[in-house]
Order: structure tokens, then sequence, then C-alpha cells
């Protein structure tokens, strides 16, 4: 009988070749073998031998089939069909999995479009990586700088590079054609472009000649200003435009990625016309600061470069005087380094957290699809049985991966567009390259290459594992290999989960520290008002002194405002643009202060007597300026109670004389003698997380030398900022309508300085909170799953007068372990790694024990959370049911 039924069903296969037939048709014999097993009308020998033939059957049929022309295609689409029913039979299976890899996938994209940019991709210079800024650095300025008295000295006598060049600076300029605008313009030197390998788009670089003093004035214009304002005219070569009421001559469209080195925003470059003959005179003084750029010859590398250029330095150092001459250093490094800094290390942070989190994704999809496997063993079983190679078995598992895996990669890119663009929106102007981070060909790229390594990940171990014919007796088996490489997943995602909750709460630590420390002054209602005024408009310092003085005594008859104050920079940014000088210049009563090295360095304010009381500074000893004083001859100055400190730790300040021997390179001068009449209170003033300098202030007077520069007034209100602003403009166009007015209140001002910190922590808490749910779910899994399998041993223990609570610790216990197990391995990676976030961290030590203890805490309530959800499901098994569950 068991024979002429498989002759009909080799005769019913070779007539009909639809693939869905047949598994259909297979279908149907597997029910018809395991209930003829089931009741025990096939013997053991019958057994055997049927399914023998069945699977010569099988294989006589796959071979015949395999010289068909094109039947590894069919067989693949065969399999592909499959799977995706077996997806619509499973659907919380597959929706489960491809949710997980698009946030694994979708993250880890996101975060790779973001510090491509700064790790790895090419900076848009011609051979970018022989690229290097050059120059002096100093306590004063920690970025190098380059003096024209010695940058000519230098280019003439350099060896190692190809081409020195060097750019003046960007400042702000207005076109005063037709519909006027503020722009930005950098000088630069007329091979600055070549040096950096860039060429324009339109018309041509600047000529040797075009870099004279005396020379027509030209320019290039950045792509954005060409297709903003003259629309991609290519007439507008050789057009003439008005800049600070000076014609300048167009000659060239800068290309679209253009970018000067220091990434200042940029919108026209012209030639610096430097007066060569000047600056290369050594007694004509330091010469105009500027900011070089080589380009290393090929072959050359930094250390041989920097080792060149050390005779040059020292011969540099012979013009400085001794007094300081230790306290300038050669600095020679890539143009990479220079622009990322410190964003190196948080962006190689960013990217470890959103690997782990894909990592995290990956170990769960794996241990899904083990699970899936284990309760899938008894049909590949029976298919293998009926004949089905092993190859096949294989193909079919891993396809179903690989659809998964690339279904997760599309949700994935979709996902990490929208991540891409809250990063955007949320970021801080401080992280370099983020504003122009978008999803390129090589992003997709690497998302496909991500999605294929992910599938092959979770994909093989099951694809490798041989089902066991005992599966062939039973509804549901539990492979002891299995069970321990799942449990070895959830514990390696609860490392990881620990590992990310840990930085995140060091993290968010330390930006609570930040915001909430002491400032040593007062930042609501307070306005900050900029007027920036170009030299061409106003080109002394009586222009500007006049100017600042009627502004001043016009905002102090606006409503609201109860004090009027101004400086040349504020308070608590490090990067404000201020005065210093280095303590061991500081002459107390004719006598030189006592001090190793330099001493270090103290931030100069030039400020009106308002300034202490619009931002509530107190003063602690002595008397503030006066208004008198403004118009006094004498030098007055207050200093800081660190200042006064340091110079005075036995002594009263008060009354003492100050003077200044200024030292700088080619000359060493006495300056000026100040008397101190008060101390003042610290204030923050190396940004939020820097340490803070010793501060002075001296008083600006009504003389033309106190008004050359910066200019910023700090206002007290009473009344809302929106209603104030818009009486200060009308005040201010009163009498310079075309006066740029920039108004921001200070609390905003200084929130600012937050954002990067806030930033990072926003990001590492949303990994970590990634991290965590997916590691609850892997772990809900994994006990869920083990309490299914063990429906029948619950059974058999209950009706031998096993409790509830005693199931409820059976199946708890299993979780406990993995946590105590994961959560062990990932506080031990937490501590050694929390060293890396040390240089991110303010207020908090990288192995803070709260933070840890928290962790462990929060890790512990939630896996409980997950482990008691299936424990108690485990709890309600009906011994009956369970003991009939096979």
């Amino acid at each position: 009988m068991i024979r002429e039924f498989f002759v009909w069903v080799r005769v019913f296969l070779s007539r009909r070749r639809d693939g869905e037939l047949e598994e259909e048709l297979g279908f149907h014999i597997e029910q018809s073998i395991e209930q003829k097993i089931a009741a025990g009308m096939i013997p053991i020998e019958a057994r055997r031998q049927a399914l023998i033939e069945f699977g010569g059957v099988e294989r006589t049929r796959e071979e015949c089939v395999e010289k068909r022309p094109g039947w590894l295609l069919d067989s693949v689409w065969q399999d592909i069909r499959y799977a995706v029913r077996g997806f619509r039979r499973n659907p919380l299976f597959t929706v489960t999995v491809i949710v997980t890899l698009a946030l694994g996938i979708g993250t880890t994209t996101a975060v790779f479009s973001v510090v491509d940019r700064i790790l790895f991709r090419s900076l848009p210079y011609a051979h970018d990586d022989r690229l290097v800024s050059v120059g002096l650095v100093q306590s004063l300025e920690r970025q190098e700088f380059m003096l024209g008295g010695f940058f000519y000295e230098w280019r003439d006598d350099q060896k190692p590079f190809e081409s020195l060049s060097f750019e003046r600076g960007v400042n702000e300029c207005n076109v005063t054609e037709a519909n006027p605008v503020r722009l930005h313009c950098a000088a630069v030197a007329a091979n600055f472009l070549p040096t950096l390998g860039v060429s324009p788009v339109l018309g041509r670089n600047f000529l040797p000649e075009e870099d004279l003093p005396a020379s027509p004035k030209v320019a290039l214009i950045s792509y954005g200003l060409w297709l903003s304002r003259y629309n991609r005219d290519a007439g507008v070569l050789n057009k003439a435009i008005s800049i600070d009421d000076h014609l300048v001559r167009v000659v060239g469209v800068l290309p679209k990625d253009f970018e000067m080195p220091r990434l200042q925003a940029t919108d026209i470059v012209v030639p610096a016309a430097v007066d060569v003959a000047a600056q290369h005179t050594v007694n004509s003084g330091i010469g105009y600061p500027m900011w070089a750029f080589a380009r290393l010859k090929p072959g050359v590398n930094l250390a041989e470069a920097r080792a060149e250029m050390e005779p040059l330095f020292r011969k540099t150092q012979l013009w400085i005087p001794a007094q300081i001459r230790g306290d300038f250093k050669l600095q020679v490094r890539s143009v990479r380094d220079r622009q990322m800094q410190s964003a190196y290390r948080a962006a190689w942070i960013l990217l470890g957290a959103v690997s782990a989190v894909l990592l995290i994704a990956c170990a769960n999809v794996a241990s899904l699809f083990m699970a899936r496997g284990a309760a899938r063993e008894r049909e590949l079983a029976v298919r293998m049985t009926l004949g089905a190679t092993r190859n096949r078995l294989v193909r079919q598992t891993l396809i179903e991966a690989f659809l998964l895996a690339f279904a997760g990669a599309f949700a994935g890119c979709i996902l990490a567009e929208i991540l891409l663009r809250a990063f955007i929106a949320i970021a801080p102007t401080g992280v370099p390259f983020l504003i122009k981070a978008h999803l390129d060909l090589r992003i997709v790229l690497f998302t496909i290459a991500v999605s294929l390594v992910c599938s092959l990940l979770f994909g093989m171990i099951p694809a490798l594992q041989m089902p066991r014919m005992v599966a062939l007796a039973a509804r549901a088996t539990n492979s002891g290999a299995h069970a321990r490489v799942r449990r070895i997943l959830v514990s390696f995602q609860i490392a990881m989960c620990v590992v990310l909750l840990a930085g995140a709460s060091l993290l968010f630590e330390s930006f609570r520290n930040l915001e909430h420390q002491s400032l040593g002054m007062e930042t609501h209602d307070v306005l900050v008002v900029h007027i920036p005024l170009t030299s061409a408009r106003y080109q002394t310092g009586q222009a500007y002194m006049a100017f600042y003085l009627r502004v001043e005594q016009a905002l102090r008859q606006v409503p609201g405002i109860t004090t009027v104050g101004i400086s040349d920079s504020l308070p608590p940014d490090a990067d404000s643009w201020h005065d210093g000088v280095r303590l061991n210049e500081m002459l107390i009563d004719g006598k030189a202060v006592a001090l190793a090295g330099t001493g270090g360095t103290a931030v100069v304010r030039r400020v009106t007597p308002g300034y202490f009381g619009a931002l509530g500074v107190p003063i602690v000893e002595g008397r503030g300026f006066t208004e008198e004083e403004r118009s006094s001859s004498s030098n007055f100055m207050i200093l800081s109670k660190l200042l006064a400190t340091r110079l005075f730790p036995q002594t009263d300040p008060i009354g003492r004389q100050i003077r200044f021997a200024v030292f700088r390179p080619y000359l060493a001068v006495d300056g000026p003698v100040f008397t101190v009449v008060g101390v003042a209170g610290n204030v923050k003033n190396a940004g939020l997380a820097g340490q803070d300098d010793p501060e002075y202030y001296t008083l600006r007077r009504n003389r033309d030398e106190d008004w050359s520069g910066h200019c910023v007034f700090v206002l007290e209100t009473t009344l809302p900022n929106s209603i104030v602003a818009p009486w200060i403009r009308t005040r201010v166009a009163h009498f310079d309508s075309t006066a740029p007015v920039e108004i921001e209140g200070l609390t905003q001002s200084v929130s600012k300085l937050a954002d990067r910190p806030r930033f990072e922590t926003a990001l590492l808490g949303f990994f970590a909170l990634s991290g965590l749910v997916m590691a609850i779910v892997g772990l809900y899994g994994v006990i869920a799953f083990v309490a299914t399998q063990r429906t029948k041993e619950i059974g058999v223990r209950m009706a031998l007068g096993a409790t509830r609570f005693d199931v409820l610790r059976l199946i708890t216990g299993e979780g406990v372990r993995l946590i105590i197990f994961g959560g062990a391995i990932g506080l031990v990676a937490a501590l050694g790694l929390a060293q890396l976030l040390k240089s991110l961290l303010f207020g908090i030590t990288p192995h803070d024990f709260g933070t840890y203890l928290a962790v462990t805490l929060l890790l512990i309530v939630v896996a409980l959370a997950a482990t008691l959800i299936p424990a108690r499901a485990a709890m309600k098994v009906d011994p009956m049911e369970a003991l009939h569950y096979e």
C-alpha cells in the first residue's frame, strides 16, 4: 500500500511543476505520515522504508529538475515565495525583526553620515593629506598663528613645502550696490587657492600682480553667492561690484564645496595685498597677524617637516624678548587635525555607541532567528527526511535572513534620513560638517553592506544547525546548544546596554552640573547688544567713540532699561574677543612678580562703570569705576578676586600700582601704570567647562585709543526682550540706519555654550535607550521561549505539588542569571571604557559610584519586569493541559 502511494506521488509530481502545488502536496504527505506514525499504523521498519523511498523519490525529482534550464532561478524564486508566506503566517516575528534591524541600521547610518565628514571623508582640496597648518603657539593664543615679519622669512628659506601661503582672516563686509547685503570677506595671498589645490568653477585664480598694495581690486565670489544673488549668470565675470564703498572686479567663482581651512563662513575672497617689503623688515615691528598653510612635498611627512622647520623657528626666537621666548612653540599639523580638534574624540565615541546599538540589534535578531529555528526544527527535520538536501535548507534559511535584512535596511535608510534631519535641527554650530551631512551613494552602500553582514550573522547560525530526527516525534524541541547561544546573546546585549547606559548617565550628570553651576554673574533680564561697525565708514577711534557714546546715551532713555554697560567682550564665552596678558609682564610697585615661567595668563576687559551693575558682578573690596573717571587721564583697574589672591596673597591690593612690561616679538617696552581701585567677584571666563583664568578690568575712558576694536552693550532690563528690542533698533537707526544691530538675551547666549554637550548627551541617551529597549525585548523573548519549552515540565512539577511561587522562582531564576552575568560583564567594560569620556565630563569623575549604582538599579528593575511577564504566564499553566502539551 505504501509503495503504491509513493508511485502515485511520483506520477503526480512528474506532471506538475508548479512549486506552490508541490509544497502543498508535501505538506499533506507530511501530515499523513505523522498521523500514521502517531496511530502506530506504520511499524518502525515500514516507516524507515517509506521515508527512504520517499526521500529517494525527492532526490530523483531534484536531480531531474537540476537538468532543466533555469532550474536554479526557479528554485530560488520558490524559496522566496515560501519565505514570504512564512512571514505572513508569523507577522509578529517579521515585524519585530524588521523594526529591530531598522532601528539598529538607521541609527548607525545616520551617525555614520555625520562622523564620515569628520573621520573618513577627504577634505575638499586636492591631495588633502599633504595640506598642513604651520605657525606659532603661545599661552595667549593656543591655535597656531603667524606674523608677517616671520612669515616671509620662513617662506623664503623653508624646504619641506611645495608652497607656503596665508590668509589674513574673514571679516564682515557690505555689498553696497543695489539690494545692500552684509557678507563675509576673506583676505588671502595670491597663491592661497593654488596651495589648497582649489580651482574656480568659473573664471580664474588671482594673479601675483593683483596681490600688490596698489593693484586694482579684484575678488572671487562663493558659489552660493553666485547662485543667490546672480542666478548663476556667467556674465558676472569682470563685473564691478561695490564692497565697502570700493569697486571690485569679479574674476572668478569658487567651487560649490569650497571652505576655508579654518571653516569660517566666506562669501567673497579678495587678495590680501600685503606690503611685503614692510613686513620683511625686522625693525618695522611684528607685522600683520595671519594664518599660514602649506602643501608638503611628495614623500615628506609631518615629523620630517617639523624637523626641517625647527632651524627657522629657532632663528625666529632670537627676535622674541628673552622673558617670553620660552612661551612660543612651533606647530605643524594637518589641516584636518586643526579643523576637527576636540570633535575627533566625540565622533569616535558616538560611532562606538551607535555600533553598540547595531550589535545589540543583530544579537537580538539572531536570538529571534534561533528561537524560530528551534520552533521549526520539526518542520526542517520532516523536509530533510522527505528528501530536501542540506544545501536547500541552508539556502532557504539564508534567503529568509536576506529578505528580512534588506527590508530592515530599506526601513533603516528612511529612519536614517529622519534621524539625520533631526540631528541637524538640534545640533550646535560647533560640530564640524554636520550641516553638510547627507545620505549619499557611499552611505547607501554602507547600509547595504551592514545589512548583508547582519543577515549573515543571524542567518548562518540556524542555517548550519542540522535538524535532529528526534524532532519528528515531537511538536517542539529544545537544543541545548541553541539555548546556550541564545543565553550568550542576551547576556551580550545586557552587557552592551550597561556600557551605553553608564556613558549616557555620566554625560547627563555632567551636563546637569554644567548648566547649574554658578557663573558669578546674573544672566536673567540682561540683554546683549552688538553693533559691528565697518572700518570703511568709521576709520578713526574718534568716529567709533562718537557713535558709541551717542548710542549709550540714547539707550539710557529707553523705558525698561535700568543699567547700561559697555565692554569689548562678555563672559563666560572663552572664544569671545578679548585681550590677554601674561602675569610675568606685571610689575607691582616697580618689581616683577615672582612666578614660575610666564605665570599663566589673565583676561583683560575694557569696561564702562555700568558693566558691573548690569551683570550683577559684586565689588568685594574697594570700589567700582565712576562716571567722572571716564574723563580723567589717570589709569584705573579692578582685579578679579582670583587675580588679587595670586598677586597679593598677604596684602591689601587697593591703591597698589601695577605697570606692564610689554613683551612682544621684536620689542620690549614699558607700558602704562595702573592704580588698583577695587576687587570684583570671580566670573566664569573660560567657557562653561574650562578652568577660569584670573581677570582684570580697565576703565574705558572718553579717549580715542580706548574705543578702537570691539564694543558690546550689556543692558539690565525690567521689561520683556520683545518689547525693548524694537526700541533699541529705533534708537540705533537714528544715528546710522546701515549699522546692523544684533540683540540677544544673555541667558540664551550662555545656553548656546551648552549646545554641544547637550547634543552629545541627547545622542548617547537616545542610543542607550534604544539599546535598553532591544536588550529587554531580547531578554523577554528568551525567558518567554524557555517558559514555553518547559510547559510540560511545569505541568509535571505542579502535578507533583509545586506551588505557583516555585514556578515563578524557576522561570525568573533563568532571567536573574542572565542579568547578573551580563550586568557584571557590562560594568567591568563600562569602568574600563569610561576613561574615554573624561574630556567630555564636567564636575564628575569617569568612575562615579552613584552613576554606576543608578545604572545597575535601573537595569535590575527593568530587566526583572521583562522577566516577570512570561513568569506570571507560566504560573497560570493548567497541569492537565500541560501534560497533554505534546
